[in-house]
């Protein structure tokens, strides 16, 4: 009898200036301006010397995007939200 082939899904990795980290917990808050569709996130990430990491960044076609991370002020309930399918990270930004 043969048996199907588990996939092992890799870890997911960021690249920073300490290396490439995993990320941990992501909170992502889907955006719209126009037709432009976009997500803004907030990244738990583990560097590789163990240090915990927090990334601000914003997504377009799924690849984190760096720069400047701008949010409407009535979005900022949304990322609570968020944050409530992510504890972990939610933890370590002290909310």
């Amino acid at each position: 009898m043969a048996t199907a082939a588990k996939s092992i899904r890799k870890p997911s990795t960021a690249a920073t200036p300490w290396g490439a980290a995993t990320l941990v917990e992501e909170a992502a808050v889907p955006q719209r301006v126009g037709d432009k569709r976009f997500s803004v996130v907030v990244q738990l990430l583990d560097a590789p010397s163990g240090e915990r990491l927090i990334r601000f960044a914003y997504t377009t076609d799924g690849a984190a995007r760096r720069g400047p991370v701008t949010m409407r002020a009535r979005d900022l309930e949304r990322l609570r939200a968020a944050l409530e399918r992510a504890p972990v990270l939610k933890e370590v930004l002290g909310l």
